[in-house]
């Protein structure tokens, strides 16, 4: 395998992040016009993002489970398959309830696609670049938020919004073609483990405990995130028109912590997640402060999303590792994790707002969800720091009751 195949590879799997970071968020932008088109209110309309999340959920460990004894390429392609197909449904829908339906099947290869794309991208890695390549990957999905979510919602306010839904099935085909291209054959074959050997890893004390901080952590980001335009236009003072503008700005400081975070987590994984996690308490418990003026409004936005994301690469990773002999699934499981942190997040910043608490207030609760998400964290690390020890002592007592010399590798372990 050439030198630029690993790099080529990433890209393609970023082609596809791309599109299915443009096709979740922007539905949020074009809710206005669908609900103009099909005659429906826009609260009735805002079900299509809950319906994309709800596919997210469910398509994420279900795809990757059933999927395990197959080829990693295959599967990755067969997933934006099915990705173009939701889309290009959505795009043709004639009612609310088709569309509804056709959002659902968008989001079922979402979670699987960059779980099973994750694990190529650390597969292909030399050990020491393995978090480097998984945020890779993801920058495809920060990119969407800067470019594609705005490029996609000027188009579908100008030309409709099922042409936003055809443009990224075009984009769903592209990434099919760089797949197809561009992964290579040998080094992404899945485990021997099968299904049932995926299902088992998933019982490991250490994996939950890395899902929970992707929920209580993730959670805090979209606690805040959820309620972001009110925060700049009533607090901040920003005119309704300034708000896409400064929406990229958190794409930009999201892709400034993605890499970050993948470059200093392949040097200490642990650190940097505990540092994202600190950082993102300490972002959000300043918001008040920051949203008092229009300059640190805009600074605040670049911040959070630049904290979140550090975080991002070093969680993925550490669930791969700790569901070892099931890193598709565990992955996968981690994405749907993440949108439960999407849905749990702006459900308990809202119910702050709905308390009269003030407008950024959800910040402040998010900043609560982010130290129990550091406490979690730290609990993995205690649960591992133990496991590490009781291990090499349980080796050296089956080496002594079976009265034979103890082996290298139980020294070694």
């Amino acid at each position: 395998m050439s030198r630029r195949t690993p790099t080529l590879a990433l890209l393609a799997l970023a082609v596809g992040a791309f599109g299915i970071g443009t096709t979740e968020f922007v539905i949020m932008g074009l809710l206005p016009d669908v609900a103009d088109d099909l005659s429906i209110s826009i609260p009735t309309a805002g079900h299509l993002v809950s319906a994309y999340a709800l596919g997210v959920v469910i398509g994420a460990p279900l795809l990757a489970a059933v999927t395990a004894r197959m080829a990693r390429r295959t599967v990755l392609i067969g997933l934006m398959v099915l990705f173009v197909a939701g889309n290009a449904l959505s795009a043709f829908a004639p009612d609310y309830d088709y569309l509804l339906a056709a959002r659902f099947l968008s989001g079922l290869p979402h979670g699987a696609f960059f779980g099973v794309g994750a694990v190529v991208a650390t597969t292909m890695a030399a050990p020491e670049r393995k978090a480097r390549s998984v945020s890779l990957m993801f920058l495809g999905l920060t990119v969407a938020n800067v470019l594609g979510v705005p490029a996609a919602t000027a188009i579908g306010q100008n030309f409709g919004w099922r042409v936003t839904f055809l443009g990224v099935g075009v984009i769903g085909l592209a990434a099919i073609a760089s797949l197809a291209l561009l992964i290579p054959h040998d080094r992404t074959a899945a485990p021997v483990a099968g299904l049932r050997g995926e299902l088992a890893a998933l019982k490991s004390l250490p994996v939950w405990l890395a899902l929970g901080t992707t929920v209580a952590g993730f959670g805090a980001l979209f606690s805040a995130y959820s309620y972001i335009a009110p925060m700049l236009t009533d607090s901040a003072g920003y005119a309704d028109s300034s708000v896409t503008l400064l929406l990229a700005l958190f794409g930009v400081g999201a892709t400034i912590g993605n890499l970050l975070g993948g470059r200093l987590a392949d040097h200490a994984m642990r650190g940097t997640l505990f540092g994202g996690l600190v950082s993102l308490i300490v972002v959000l418990g300043a918001f008040p402060l920051l949203m008092s003026t229009p300059w640190s409004a805009a600074l605040a936005v670049m911040l959070l999303g630049t904290a979140a994301f550090v975080a991002g690469s070093p969680l993925n990773l550490m669930v791969m590792e700790r569901a070892s002999t099931a890193p598709s699934l565990a992955s996968s499981a981690n994405q749907a994790a993440f949108n439960l942190a999407n849905a749990g997040g702006a459900w308990v910043g809202g119910l702050a707002l709905a308390a009269g608490f003030g407008v950024t207030s959800p910040a402040l609760v998010g900043a609560g969800l982010a130290v129990l998400g550091l406490g979690v964290a730290g609990t993995a690390y205690v649960v591992d720091r133990r496991r590490a020890v009781t291990r090499p002592v349980a080796g050296r007592e089956r080496v002594v009751a079976s009265h034979m010399p103890e082996p290298v590798e139980a020294v070694r372990h």
